[in-house]
């Protein structure tokens, strides 16, 4: 088995990632806003791959890489000559009888897209599951980050920062919270807090809508959650699309079988 090239998984074992991914369905979709949001959580979609062939085979390609710990290059291996057989490759005159245009279908940027963020999803899900199954006894989340050149200054500004498991934060800013984010959440206890002399906050009072750019060809807005860092003042956002938590998502009981008071827990 091939050693995994998914440093922004941060070495997680991908039992929960792999159960996670095969969970979902299948929708088609033309551009990616038209699946939105928590709806990524339940059902697998590609811009553009209107066939339900395409769908499988990126799918069963992405499920492969989870199950056996692909990196980017042997899944690139294994799906573009599928893709290229079956014309969904390069730039393509699509359209119908109302009218046509020149879109872009696979690409290596296109395939390496597609691969780091299902793959981060499908982790950071799987390990939202696990935190949460160990929140009575480590109850504080931490941000991490990764502090190089290509990180995002908003997601700099929430490195190290704690809030409870169920402080509202998390319902929007749990990682992935944009394309290409890497970011990841670790669980501390309350005697690892004193010991290491850390601090958790609130988001009280700190949480806000901001209207953010969906599509620059229509100038769709739509709103998303902001932070606002007390220190700098700061307004941190996820970007458009992302703002939800993909774990909480994907793992939402049927909330209709448990009392109100358990209701109104799970949706803080």
């Amino acid at each position: 088995m091939q050693k995994p090239d998914l440093s922004f998984a941060f070495n997680l074992k991908p039992e929960k990632a792999i159960e996670y991914f095969k969970s979902k369905g299948y929708t088609f979709s033309w551009d990616w806003h038209d699946t939105w949001q928590e709806a990524h959580a339940k059902a697998f979609t590609v811009a553009k791959a209107m066939r339900m062939d395409i769908l499988q085979d990126i799918r069963d390609a992405l499920q492969m890489s989870l199950d056996e710990g692909q990196n980017f290059r042997a899944f690139k291996k294994e799906l573009e000559p599928r893709l290229k057989a079956k014309g969904w490759w390069g730039k393509k005159m699509v359209g119908d009888a109302e009218g046509a245009a020149r879109v872009q279908l696979g690409s290596p940027r296109r395939l390496r897209t597609i691969y780091r963020n299902n793959m981060q999803t499908a982790f950071m899900a799987g390990r939202y599951k696990g935190m949460m199954a160990s929140a009575a006894r480590r109850p504080f989340w931490q941000y991490i980050a990764v502090l190089d050149q290509r990180t995002r200054l908003g997601h700099r500004a929430l490195h190290g920062k704690i809030f409870r498991n169920d402080d509202p934060f998390w319902n929007t800013h749990y990682p992935p919270n944009d394309w290409g984010c890497r970011c990841r959440v670790r669980s501390l206890s309350a005697r690892e807090l004193k010991r290491d002399k850390l601090t958790a906050e609130s988001s009280r009072g700190k949480l806000s809508k901001e209207e953010v750019l969906v599509s620059k060809k229509t100038g769709e807005l739509t709103n998303v959650t902001a932070y606002t860092d007390p220190l700098t003042g700061m307004k941190i956002s996820p970007g458009a699309g992302w703002n939800y938590n993909p774990g909480k998502a994907a793992w939402q009981p049927n909330l209709k079988k448990y009392d109100p008071d358990i209701r109104k827990l799970w949706n803080r």
